[in-house]
């Protein structure tokens, strides 16, 4: 993933305007519009209507860019940009759900010792 590096600021902030983020990822402004116009990434816009990328913007042209690479046309890279942040939430929820069971573990465990040894 892209990062902004020396800088304090969240991977999802954007600071990068078009044209450097054009250049970061090797991609013309034009084509980052029509991501933009499919929904493929949201950039932010200032007061002026300015777009500016995050680290995390960049990260997913990035991938659009790879995806674009092995053949997958704008719908598919859409359909695939979905599925793995779907995948990504469900990594997630599995983590929690696993760390709440150990927690549950410990604490049946301990309630079948006895209370509160």
């Amino acid at each position: 993933m892209a990062s902004q590096e020396g800088a304090d600021v969240p991977s999802f902030t954007g600071v990068f305007g078009m044209g450097v983020a054009a250049r970061m990822t090797g991609m013309d402004p034009q084509s980052l519009r029509l991501y933009e116009r499919r929904g493929l990434l949201t950039p932010d816009r200032t007061a002026g209507g300015t777009r500016l990328y995050s680290s995390d913007d960049i990260a997913r042209l990035e991938r659009i860019g790879e995806l674009l690479r092995e053949g997958l046309n704008i719908a598919g890279v859409a359909l695939v940009l979905d599925l793995e942040s779907a995948n990504e939430r469900l990594a997630a929820s599995e983590r929690s759900l696993r760390r709440k069971n150990r927690e549950l573990a410990a604490e049946n465990r301990r309630l079948e010792r006895g209370g509160d040894a």
